[in-house]
């Protein structure tokens, strides 16, 4: 009996075994997942899976979060040959009129009440806005305002029922977390391309004015300026604005506005028509070994300051060309691109202590910011 019962066994493990390479390697002999097609042909499928369910790893449902309130911006603008009015020209050019020029962007739903975030060198300029949803639906589209120091822009569109982003918190972000890019590269429709946040506080790139970049490997292109930057979870991190490419295409090395910089935009241009920042009229410079000599002062961090505006905040303030400013409102800086930040930060009309070093010695000062004065004109990119 102990004989039968060991061949037996042997049997089964043996059959088992077959079996097992028979389905891995060759599952349709075993007829599983064949189907036959219109034509006759024999095809093997996948088994079906429930979408409610997406697989492990996919950002399924953070794109479907969030690609509704991001939109497509099309816009148009007249604009005239500049030597249209000199009769010479007209004499031998005749009359050339003016020929309309189209731009596209992207941008993202913030508010029900009908607020869009963009990029401002998106709509600069631009005489005609629209924007497109994602359900198809398209509107006029109104600037509120601009602020060009950050290249961020405010729209308004009356429509019913919007979707909305749900602002996500970029004070918290850290390098290495996963991120969603969304938009509408060179006009093909609506894209989302995922990445990593490469970097956190990118400055001194000479896009902006007050910079602080997040820096992405997610793939951005033309067209997906003014589009949402998200985390995994759906929620806004950024406003995608600029990418560093020799090809005009993407990368890998893509820029956002943190959402929490756009939030003070919002907040200032809805409020005030503008947004208002500090200003102590200087001009500072990054320290250096020669500058340092040059001004006699021993510091080997901080921002140099090599002018003063003559009964500006700062010269009213007792600040001087040499002095090295080291901390403002207890923050430390350490280069310029912090300085401004920081200053830009301050409440106008309200003293703010600033640490100074001074030759040797440390110099604690109030200075009493006044409001920045708006640019003269837009930066042309």
């Amino acid at each position: 009996m102990k004989r039968i019962w060991l061949l037996f066994s042997q049997s089964v493990t043996v059959l088992v075994a077959a079996y097992f390479v028979v389905a891995t390697l060759q599952p349709d002999w075993l007829g599983r997942g064949t189907t036959r097609s219109g034509a006759g042909i024999a095809l093997v499928e996948a088994p079906a899976t429930s979408s409610a369910q997406p697989e492990p790893g996919s950002l399924s449902s953070a794109a479907r979060k969030a690609a509704p309130a991001v939109v497509s911006i099309n816009t148009s603008k007249e604009v005239r040959h500049p030597r249209s009015n000199d009769p010479w020209f007209q004499f031998f050019f005749g009359d050339q009129g003016s020929q309309s020029q189209t731009g596209l962007g992207s941008g993202v739903i913030i508010s029900p009440d009908g607020y869009i975030l963009t990029n401002n060198h998106v709509v600069e300029g631009a005489d005609e806005i629209e924007v497109t949803l994602t359900d198809s639906r398209r509107a006029r589209a109104t600037v509120i305002g601009t602020d060009p120091d950050t290249d961020l822009a405010i729209l308004k569109v009356e429509l019913d029922k919007l979707p909305v982003i749900v602002l996500g918190n970029s004070d918290q972000v850290a390098v290495g977390d996963r991120v969603l890019a969304i938009g509408n590269p060179f006009g093909v429709g609506q894209t989302v391309t995922s990445g990593i946040i490469s970097a956190l506080g990118r400055s001194q790139l000479g896009i902006n004015t007050f910079e602080n970049f997040i820096q992405t490997d997610a793939a951005i292109n033309p067209g997906n300026s003014g589009g949402a930057l998200v985390d995994v979870n759906g929620n806004l991190l950024g406003i995608n604005t600029a990418i560093y490419s020799r090809s005009g295409g993407s990368m890998g090395i893509g820029f956002a506005i943190p959402v929490s910089t756009a939030r003070l935009v919002l907040d200032g241009i809805v409020k005030d028509g503008q947004v208002t920042r500090g200003w102590i009229g200087v001009e500072p410079n990054e320290l250096s070994p020669e500058l340092a000599e040059t001004f006699g002062v021993k510091a080997t961090e901080g921002v140099i300051i090599t002018g003063v505006l003559q009964d500006g905040p700062a010269a009213q303030a007792g600040l001087r060309p040499g002095d090295v400013i080291v901390r403002v409102d207890g923050k430390a800086v350490t280069n310029v691109s912090e300085l401004l930040t920081a200053v830009a930060a301050l409440k106008p009309g309200t003293a703010t202590p600033f640490a100074v070093q001074r030759g040797d010695a440390m110099v604690d000062l109030k200075v009493t910011p006044g409001v920045r004065p708006r640019p003269q004109r837009a930066v042309k990119r």
